[in-house]
């Protein structure tokens, strides 16, 4: 559970950086960085929810 918590608190660094490039700089490549983390992260948080889930369905004693 670490390692999540850990990767997603460098997920959410990584796009607060890429929405902070954009900011400064205005340069469009940096906003469509920030959302294809943003999009993977969505994706990951929700593939590791679901394999919770799974297991407190199947191996809950």
């Amino acid at each position: 559970m670490m390692i999540v918590r850990i990767l997603v608190l460098l997920a959410a660094t990584a796009i607060g950086c890429s929405l902070l490039a954009w900011l400064l700089t205005g340069h469009p490549r940096c906003r469509v960085w920030a959302w294809k983390l943003t999009r993977g992260t969505l994706v990951a948080v929700i593939a590791v929810l679901v394999l919770f889930a799974l297991e407190r369905i199947f191996f809950s004693a």
